[in-house]
């Protein structure tokens, strides 16, 4: 009987092939689920309107970079959207088709007007304009 552990001299060799695999699928992940926006950095150059004629009897409303609202010249005290709603309908007054032109500052906020054009929608306005500025 041989009670000597064997002495292979075979070497233990790392396995490169399964290692590479596990790294090419790890990156196919990370590039599947990197988002490649990038907001910042785009240069957006916006474009510039014709003013048209404005219609004399179209409902002014105006929205402040602060969030405050004036309709046809008044204020409107309650900002939410049904009281905005409720004072569209009654500029409205019964009107066939009427129009509705949002003055809104440069700096006000995307939810400022969108709280004006979902009021409109509640209103039931179906024409909806933005007032813009002549370029240079």
């Amino acid at each position: 009987m041989n009670f000597r552990p064997p002495n292979s001299g075979d070497e233990p060799e790392i396995n490169l092939i399964p290692l590479i695999d596990v790294l090419l699928v790890i990156l196919i992940f990370l590039a599947a689920t990197t988002s490649f926006t990038r907001i910042k950095q785009l240069g957006i150059e916006l474009p510039q309107a014709q003013a048209d004629a404005v219609d004399p009897k179209a409902i002014n409303i105006a929205v402040s970079r602060d969030g405050q609202y004036a309709l046809d010249g008044r204020w409107l005290q309650n900002p939410d959207t049904a009281a905005i709603a409720a004072a569209l309908a009654e500029a409205a007054g019964g009107r066939k088709d009427p129009v509705l032109v949002i003055n809104a500052d440069a700096q006000s906020t995307h939810a400022s007007v969108v709280r004006v054009m979902q009021a409109a929608r509640l209103a039931h306005i179906g024409r909806v304009d933005f007032a813009t500025r002549d370029a240079p």
